[in-house]
């Protein structure tokens, strides 16, 4: 078997655009891939033009460890978000051809499950104003769609080191979304690489009545002697790692023991072969893994083949029931959340399917995600007109 081509689209919302990659071979399998490249859309289809015509054309899908090599080990510019994404895109259209030809789901190519259900937790879900009534009303209507852990991210426009009127609002946000789940569901809080160290110790300690399961990147995850000053410091568990792109990199976060639990985002870091291997080291290091994933149901299948795998595995990141949930009718496939569970995929390959003619009916849009804007509706500057295709 052989790859002839591959196709590339781009399918827009008013929040995000996913970029989708067709991997054709000459049997007629086609695999899927995807990634949410946040704001840098145009370079992850760029690069694809020439890696796709350098490394891929030609390569049989089965031999991943050649394609690892190709797009990766041999290439002179060869880290980074980008080329890891490109990767990743390519690597898990393979692992999906391999599991149809063979008419499995992929975590059954690679030694089969370690668990029967997938622990879920949501994000996307707070897309209200900064208050704490309507993050405690947002928040009733996570645990009664099921889940019993949720993440948000309370902190709105603070940096380096928040003022008082600004922490004092994001700990009542933090403490009204306590008051509504209870005592047992779990609470992550993400800063999203915000502030400084000292911040961050206080920080925590303030969210420590609170009970999260991690404060997720408290200061910016360029810098892990950073992170492991914060984790050092405090009892509240530190997760990282969503913008950690290389296991070369991931190192320095075990052996520093900058973290407490690691967030490999599968679009980003190589695909399914690379993340298993951050997992494994993590486990040498006594970490726990949850998987990072705001990307669409592509991704989060095979982030789900992942979770099936992996033995320190906590948590899977679940963005698409909060965020335009008509996506998930358009590529269909993935187990729902039931009592704050994915069960096992069955379907083969990653176990998802979608028709490329329907994802031209939602082009990509001119969307810039700004992260500290005051509230999310603010958060993306949108002009309501597709982008035209780059050529």
């Amino acid at each position: 078997m052989k790859i002839t081509h591959v196709e590339r689209k781009v399918l827009g919302t008013e929040w995000r655009n996913l970029t989708i990659v067709f991997v054709h071979t000459d049997e007629g399998l086609v695999g899927l891939g995807e990634a949410r490249m946040i704001n840098q859309t145009d370079a992850l289809l760029g690069y694809l033009d020439e890696a796709v015509r350098n490394h891929v054309l030609g390569l049989d899908p089965f031999e991943i460890q050649r394609l690892i090599d190709r797009m990766w080990r041999i290439e002179y510019s060869r880290a980074g978000e980008i080329a890891m994404a490109a990767l990743s895109v390519i690597e898990m259209a393979c692992w999906d051809i391999m599991g149809k030809a063979l008419d499995l789901p992929v975590y059954r190519l690679m030694g089969g499950p370690v668990r029967d259900t997938i622990k879920a937790y949501a994000n996307g879900w707070y897309t209200v104003e900064r208050t704490p009534e309507e993050f405690h009303a947002a928040a009733r209507l996570v645990v009664a769609k099921g889940y019993r852990a949720l993440k948000l991210d309370p902190f709105g426009t603070a940096r380096y080191e928040p003022d008082q009127s600004e922490l004092r609002t994001a700990i009542g946000l933090v403490e009204a979304v306590r008051d509504a789940i209870g005592p047992d569901a779990e609470l992550y809080v993400e800063a999203h690489g915000r502030f400084t160290p000292k911040a961050a110790i206080q920080i925590a300690r303030e969210l420590a009545p609170y009970r999260p399961g991690w404060l997720e990147e408290p200061v910016p995850p360029e810098n892990p002697s950073l992170l492991a000053e914060v984790t050092r410091a405090t009892e509240v568990p530190i997760a990282s790692g969503e913008r950690v792109h290389t296991r070369l990199d991931f190192r320095e976060l075990f052996e520093r023991r900058a973290v407490d639990i690691v967030q490999p985002d599968i679009t980003m870091c190589g695909g399914i072969s690379e993340t298993l291997h951050i997992a494994a080291w993590a486990e040498a290091y006594g970490m726990l893994v949850a998987p990072h994933n705001v990307g669409g149901p592509i991704s989060t299948a095979a982030a789900l083949q992942v979770a099936a795998l992996v033995p320190n595995f906590k948590a899977q990141e679940h963005f698409n029931d909060f965020a335009e949930s008509w996506i998930q009718d358009l590529i269909p496939g993935n187990p729902a959340v039931i009592d704050g569970f994915f069960a096992l995929p069955t379907n083969p390959g990653l176990g998802v399917s979608v028709d490329p003619a329907a994802l031209d009916e939602h082009p990509r849009k001119a969307v810039h995600f700004n992260l500290h804007a005051e509230q999310w509706h603010l958060r993306r500057a949108l002009i309501d007109e597709p982008v035209e295709p780059s050529p």
